[in-house]
């Protein structure tokens, strides 16, 4: 059927054709172009869709594309959930919130804005955090996921490129305002957080020519709230043991219980200035300044039952499940019984102390100020055009937190024959139907009660930790890019030069106190001013019956107000406790800095051709680097005193990056594309590092940089046929191939424990492997109180061997407009969907089980000294992943309704802990999400709308081993409503 094109789809067709009419004849001018086109402002969802959908069509590589529908008005209000709408991307989450995106099943990628690279808040090298620009001083981005020469190297699964508002393409003044108020579900405070932004635009004739202005502001607070209980089962009652809770079976008994209250506060602030001046028709000068301030403050709390693994030989479950381990690394891991309800009591004879609860306050914050500044122009003449352009980005962030634990001293039991600060109190769990809940086991001997547990004399001091981390990158960089028109196959040729100066620097700044007596622990009474009720609503997302709902914690919102005065009362509180302990201001740890500067030379060239149906580009990029970095060395002399000396490594390397893109306008509607390239990606800084530092708690790995760690080599294939048959419509499918070398893989080495005690070595060197901790709580590592014990590290290598990603890529565009006649009011329905299909395969380094997870294999396997590994293969990547659109636009009403689902995935984000359960990556299970929106046109100015984020609140469940096998971690996200306004003068 012939569909008639409507006047949007005329003039988006109409400029795009434009376009690359210019590219291939230099001698157009810039007026000319002008004079033979109608310039047509749309907007709206599918006016943003069509122009979209043509960008991408007419581009001589393989580009994705996502257009505002309006000013400041993306699908999404978080940049990562916009990606999201992209075939071949996915995204992981905090707190609900999109923080991560992965492309084609990797985080490897980078983010540029306006063509800048950007530098984020930590030590990766992916580029700005997504959370902290605003998805409302956005116009549109690209994602490039098959580059050409002239596409910077450092990405593995592609390059987004954010674009802002060019004043000089404006046709008329712009002016908006937009006003909103975005509620969370989950959040205690259950008012409306505001979210405000504007843009001002505009450009004038003079006598020195036109100058164009564009300014863009955006101020937003969120209130995010999720809960993150975890239960750990990583242990052995053997049937033959001759314990008294021993079975006819063997069985895992509970080992550990976590209820963790995730709460982030965001206040963020983007501001976007662009002067663009042409003084006559082929000459541009242009500056943009981009300033973005985020403070993200954590306000969390923990509720532990620790201990627990001592009632194990005591406690006996009221009710097991079977647990199937499926198989890892080619070894069936076979299946076992594992606690599934009951009770864990005191048993004073067993242990006077354990199990306990602990309450913590979590306020591990983040404020950055990242700036671009970018100042260049262009000239277009007859044969040659010139583009030249310095840009500096930049990203400052400290890290305040101040954490603190609290253990709960139970009136109704003894105190610690030993003078340990805790005492033990009664549990009860019930980990059926798929949720991990425990709470007081409340009529059970020994519990306390409600009064008791508010009773801020019931409660001592345990940890205080302070941190004011500090973390600057920048990246200063210089390109110039020359092109030289020609009247053959050959249409141009584009070669330049880039050089960039990066840099990390990276200072530790802390102090730490344990206190582990109650002599030296004060009670809840001397500091009570600090003490709040925690959070009572952890039932408010599954409605859980079971949870530990009455507890005293130090007020997180205060330490985030008032951390020197948090601090004096807890000094105060041991002066008047007597304790031999203090508190003082974070310093400076000589092992915990790192400064790292790259040098980098790029030349590049490549020619572009059309030839009748074909047209492409082929050239290479040739990167040179030079790196030094800068860390120190402690060691102490004969009387124990630090020894600091500052040591300096240098290395360099070269690659050459041949890239190719070819298209093929087989017919009028009908685009075959493929491409082929080189790229590398360079490690994170902080892999790089020689620094150390070291946590209070026994239980995370410590991080040891890998100096040598080298690039990862990546080779890439892309395949793609594009079918528009139809007005705005559009069938894509695609294949991609990748061979990946010197992979950047964790090495974790895990802490020897003894399968009898659980007990750890407690001297240096950790000869059954692992690293001396000196500051680490001994715990249940050990038989006796104290400091100092062997943890597990964690390293990033290059994995020796080849791996492999490989996909298809399908999606399709579907609009009804061209049906107003047959459909009537449901002309103004349209769908997107697409579906992505990938693996990875090789690789030869391996992931090795925890001892004490060997020792239950062991109990599956029948196999006694089994020693259980498997590759690591790709983090968060998912075999399988869709998103499907529904929209409707007409008389005024704008509705889109997006439901995204991807398959389960390995992960190293498992909750209150760093260290890999049970030794491998934990599993994230198959997860889907509902979003929607509605707007309406009240007149031409105005226009109204309500926006829902995780309707129906989609929980996480994460696994242990495998897939479905052990449920360790539930991530229960809130619902987050936004309503607001949008006014254009």
């Amino acid at each position: 059927m012939a569909h008639k094109l409507s006047k949007i789809t005329l003039a988006v067709l109409s400029a795009t054709t434009l376009s690359l009419t210019a590219a291939a004849n230099a001698q157009e001018t810039q007026q000319e172009q002008n004079e033979d086109v109608e310039v047509i402002e749309v907007s709206g969802i599918r006016a943003s869709l069509a122009s979209a959908m043509n960008e991408k069509r007419f581009k001589n590589n393989l580009v994705e594309v996502i257009e505002a529908e309006d000013i400041g008005k993306l699908p999404d209000q978080n940049l990562a959930e916009v990606l999201e709408n992209i075939t071949g991307i996915q995204i992981t989450r905090e707190a609900g919130v999109g923080t991560g995106v992965q492309i084609r099943g990797t985080d490897a990628n980078r983010t540029e804005i306006n063509g800048v690279s950007t530098v984020g808040s930590g030590a990766g090298r992916s580029g700005i955090d997504f959370e902290d620009v605003s998805a409302a001083i956005i116009a549109g981005l690209e994602v490039t996921k098959s580059p050409d020469a002239k596409t910077i190297e450092g990405s593995v699964g592609g390059t987004i490129n954010l674009k802002t508002i060019r004043p000089l393409q404006l046709n008329e003044q712009l002016a908006a305002f937009r006003v909103q108020g975005e509620n969370s579900s989950l959040t205690t405070d259950s008012n409306f957080q505001p979210r405000i932004s504007g843009t001002f635009g505009d450009n004038w004739d003079t006598d020195h020519g036109t100058i164009g202005v564009v300014i863009s502001g955006s101020y937003a607070q969120q209130d995010v709230t999720a809960f993150r209980p975890r239960a750990d089962r990583d242990n052995l009652v053997a049937s033959d043991s001759g314990v008294a809770s021993a079975q006819s079976f063997d069985f895992l008994p509970i080992q550990f219980f976590v209820q963790d209250y995730d709460n982030f506060e965001y206040e963020t602030k983007n501001l976007v200035g662009t002067i663009e001046w042409a003084p006559n028709d082929n000459t541009k000068f242009f500056f943009d300044a981009i300033i973005n301030d985020q403070e993200r403050l954590q306000e969390s709390s923990r509720v532990q039952a620790s201990g627990v693994s001592a009632l194990n030989d005591i406690s006996v479950p009221d009710e097991f499940e079977t647990i199937n381990f499926g198989s890892l690394g080619g070894t069936n891991l076979g299946s076992i019984q594992a606690a599934l309800r009951g009770v864990i009591p005191v048993n004073l004879e067993n242990d006077d102390d354990d199990p306990n609860l602990r309450l913590s306050t979590d306020t591990n914050s983040r404020v950055t100020k990242s700036e671009i500044f970018r100042l260049g122009g262009e000239w277009q003449g007859e044969k040659w055009s010139v583009f030249a352009e310095v840009a500096s980005s930049s990203s400052d962030t400290t890290t305040p937190s101040f954490n603190t634990t609290l253990n709960f001293i139970n009136p109704n039991a003894p105190l610690d024959a030993g003078g340990a600060n805790d005492n033990s109190v009664p549990f009860a769990y019930d980990l059926s139907g798929g949720a991990l809940t425990f709470g007081i086991a409340e009529g059970a001997e020994y519990a306390p009660t409600v009064e008791q547990l508010l009773d801020p004399y019931n409660v001592v001091l345990r940890d205080v930790n302070i941190g004011r981390d500090v973390v600057e990158n920048s990246e200063d960089a210089f390109r110039v890019d020359f092109t030289y028109y020609v009247d053959s196959l050959i249409t141009s040729v584009d070669f330049g030069y880039r050089y960039n100066k990066s840099s990390s620097m990276m200072q530790d700044i802390s102090t730490s106190v344990g206190l582990r007596s109650m002599e030296d622990s004060p009670r809840g009474d001397l500091f009570a001013d600090l003490l709040v009720a925690g959070p009572d609503n952890f039932n408010e997302a599954d409605g859980r019956e079971l949870y530990v709902k009455d507890f005293l914690l130090i007020d997180p919102e205060l330490v985030s107000s008032d951390p020197d005065g948090v601090l004096a009362t807890l000094q105060s509180a041991l002066e008047a406790h007597g304790s031999s302990r203090s508190l003082g201001q974070p310093t400076a740890s000589s092992s915990g800095f790192f400064d790292i500067e790259e040098d980098t030379h790029a030349l590049y060239a490549q020619a572009n051709f059309e030839y009748e149906m074909f047209r492409g580009n082929f050239g290479f990029r040739y990167v040179q680097t030079d790196l030094t970095s800068t860390g120190n060395s402690v060691t102490e002399d004969d009387a124990g005193n630090d020894i600091v000396s500052t040591i300096v490594s240098e290395s360099d390397y070269n690659y050459f990056l041949p890239r190719f893109n070819l298209v093929a306008d087989v017919a009028d509607d009908v685009v075959l594309r493929f491409g082929a390239g080189k790229d590398i990606r360079r490690p994170n800084f902080d892999d790089l590092s020689t620094s150390v530092t070291f946590s209070t708690s026994p239980n995370p790995n410590v991080a040891i940089g890998n100096p040598n760690l080298k690039p990862e080599e990546v080779i890439s294939y892309d395949i793609a046929a594009e079918w528009y048959f139809a007005e705005a419509s559009v069938l894509s499918v695609g294949f991609f191939h990748k061979t990946r070398k010197e992979l950047h893989v964790d090495q974790i080495v895990s802490a020897f424990e003894d399968p009898t005690t659980g007990y750890r070595d407690l001297t240096d060197p950790c000869e059954g492997g692992g690293i001396f901790n000196p500051i680490a709580d001994i715990n249940v590592f050990g038989p006796d109180l104290g400091t100092g014990v062997c943890v597990g590290t964690e390293t990033k290598v290059n994995d020796p061997a080849e791996t492999t990603q490989k996909g298809i890529e399908i999606a399709v565009q579907y609009d009804l407009s061209s049906f107003e006649q047959e459909l009537g009011w449901a002309s103004g329905f349209g769908v997107l969907a697409n579906y992505t299909i990938q693996e990875f395969s090789g690789g030869e380094l391996e992931n090795s089980a925890t001892s004490r997870a060997d020792a239950v294999f062991a109990a599956t396997t029948g196999v006694e000294d089994i020693d259980v590994k498997a590759v690591q293969g790709l983090l968060n990547l998912s075999e399988n992943a869709y998103n499907i659109t529904l929209y409707y636009e007409k008389f005024g009403l704008s509705a889109r309704m997006r439901y995204t689902w991807r398959e389960a995935y390995r992960t190293d984000d498992f909750g209150s802990t760093s260290s890999f359960p049970w030794g491998f990556p934990a599993v994230q299970a198959d997860r889907g999400q509902l979003n929607a929106s509605v707007t309406y046109d009240v007149n031409e100015n105005l226009n109204i709308g309500v926006e829902a984020v995780n309707i129906t609140e989609s929980e996480v469940e994460q696994y242990c081993v495998n897939e479905g096998s052990l449920l360790c971690f539930q991530g229960l996200t809130d619902r987050r409503i936004t309503v607001g306004a949008n006014y254009r003068f």
